[in-house]
């Protein structure tokens, strides 16, 4: 393989080149301030036990987290939830709502929900984006729907404003008590 240039110019502009069998390819970085980072995949924990499943040490350059649910199944009817934190979790301050279809809405200021009902019965596959606005401000959108059941989908959104660098997730149920009994949950963080 040919050699990779890395070289820069008085405009601000790094440049970088790479021949191809048929010619030369060029790809040129805008001149911005930031980090450029990996996608980084967490270590997927099996939801088959406990009341919570945590993900802690989220570097502080994170600026979007996707948690993914496949199978996830709790032991009663609670919603499950979603909470983040700086230090420690968050259990107030969030604004939000949820809904299943066919089924229910819910809203929750202990966490980000994910739709508008539970199911002992059913299990959760879905993807929760959580992303920063700024100062600390997080969003986070749901979509997902409920195996063991046709045509039952789930959506839903918060925010919440944390009091310092968010370093952790935490993955629970809005009453804390119903159990985690099937499927797995990980997260990706950028």
């Amino acid at each position: 393989m040919a050699s990779l240039v890395l070289s820069g110019d008085t405009s601000g502009s790094i440049t970088v080149s790479a021949p191809a069998v048929s010619g030369s390819t060029t790809q040129t970085l805008v001149n911005v301030t930031g980090t450029l980072a990996p996608v980084v995949s967490g270590t997927a924990q099996a939801s088959t036990s406990g009341t919570s499943i945590d993900f802690t040490s989220i570097p502080s350059w994170v600026k979007r987290i996707t948690v993914m649910f496949n199978g996830v199944s709790v032991s009663g009817t609670s919603i499950q939830l979603i909470q983040i934190g700086a230090g420690s979790v968050s259990t107030s301050g969030y604004v939000g709502g949820g809904w299943t279809s066919n089924t229910a809405n819910a809203n929750s200021t202990t966490g980000f929900i994910t739709g508008g009902s539970g199911n002992a019965s059913f299990t959760k596959h879905g993807i929760a984006t959580i992303t920063t606005l700024g100062s600390n401000v997080w969003l986070c959108s749901y979509a997902g729907g409920w195996g063991g059941t046709s045509g039952t989908g789930e959506v839903a959104g918060g925010s919440i404003t944390l009091g310092g660098t968010l370093d952790r997730v935490r993955i629970t149920t809005v009453n804390g008590t119903d159990t985690f009994d099937a499927g797995s949950i990980n997260i990706l963080y950028e």
